[in-house]
């Protein structure tokens, strides 16, 4: 193990650089991505066994201790936001065809938790991961309660108990993955090094870097058969992603809140891959494109808005 640390804290510190390339690889190999996709449910149990193993238990539990804010915050983020979305989607007419699968994408963005790098991304940025750390931790605990009234109103999801059992197989996931990992950090893997850290950090870019290339499955050959769609699909995440990143760190420094970056971080920044562990693929197959582009925006958070976040 000790031989793997060196390799892994490098990793760490070129852990954009390795994100970067994981999306170049998932356009450019789209024989691989097709590999890693069928891996996904895999790797995103092992994304969040990694994150929990690398915060441990009493650094979790401690991250809530706002609990009430923390949960008003998710309820907006993870309730009141898809539950807008898929109203006003109703009263745009936007059912069926390429207006349909948008609008199911987006839904589906806007019902997830933050993404487990959300806290990596406030710290490349130069500002304080708690925040970020708190909605992840509380967010993906409640997504099974969370979801239930974002698919009640949304058909096209899947029935009550296509809800009941996605948030159920959900559930488990997460539960059985953070379990593990706060087991072993409270009895292994007690009191890390730094180079221990460093390197959880090394093996955290690696993983979602492999799954961003299976994220990327749908991507790489829109790229060839169907550029049109592609330049669309880029457009809407990179809309939707951006937007809501850039409206809700304004919305929060107007509030005077100290927290802005981070909070707008986790407002734009969702774990869709977690519905793909659960929703059956007749419902995320055809918005899989959506999905993949979405990633993009995801991991060049830390670039393209360095200057606006940094300056705050």
């Amino acid at each position: 193990m000790n031989v793997f640390i060196p390799a892994l804290g490098y990793a760490a510190r070129h852990g954009r650089i390795i994100l970067v390339l994981g999306l170049v690889a998932g356009i450019l190999l789209p024989g691989i991505a097709v590999t890693v996709k069928g891996w996904l449910p895999e790797l995103v149990a092992g994304t969040l066994f990694v994150a929990a193993l690398r915060v441990g238990p009493r650094q979790a539990v401690g991250a809530l201790g706002d609990l009430g804010k923390s949960a008003a915050l998710c309820a907006v983020l993870q309730v009141a936001m898809p539950v807008a979305a898929i109203l006003g989607f109703r009263l745009l007419g936007w059912h069926g065809g390429w207006q349909g699968l948008l609008a199911t994408g987006l839904t589906l963005m806007a019902a997830a938790p933050s993404i487990s790098g959300s806290p990596n991304l406030a710290i490349l940025t130069g500002h304080d991961p708690a925040p970020a750390l708190r909605l992840l931790v509380l967010g993906t605990a409640l997504l099974p309660l969370t979801v239930i009234p974002v698919f009640w109103l949304a058909p096209a999801l899947g029935s009550p108990a296509v809800i009941l059992g996605s948030a159920a197989r959900l559930l488990l996931i997460i539960f059985a993955s953070a379990a593990a990992a706060f087991l072993l950090r409270a009895t292994v893997f007690r009191d890390p090094a730094p180079a221990s850290i460093a390197a959880l950090d090394g093996m955290s870019a690696l993983l979602m870097a492999v799954m961003v290339v299976g994220l990327m499955s749908a991507v790489g050959p829109a790229l060839s058969g169907d550029p049109m769609a592609l330049a669309f699909n880029m457009a809407a995440a990179f809309a939707a992603n951006f937007g809501l990143q850039i409206a809700a760190f304004f919305m929060l420094r107007r509030r005077g809140s100290a927290n802005a970056v981070p909070l707008a971080i986790v407002t734009g920044n969702r774990n869709i891959a977690l519905f793909l562990t659960a929703l059956p693929t007749a419902i995320t197959d055809p918005v899989l494109l959506f999905i993949g582009c979405y990633q993009v925006p995801m991991f060049l958070t830390p670039i393209m808005l360095n200057r606006l976040y940094r300056r705050r």
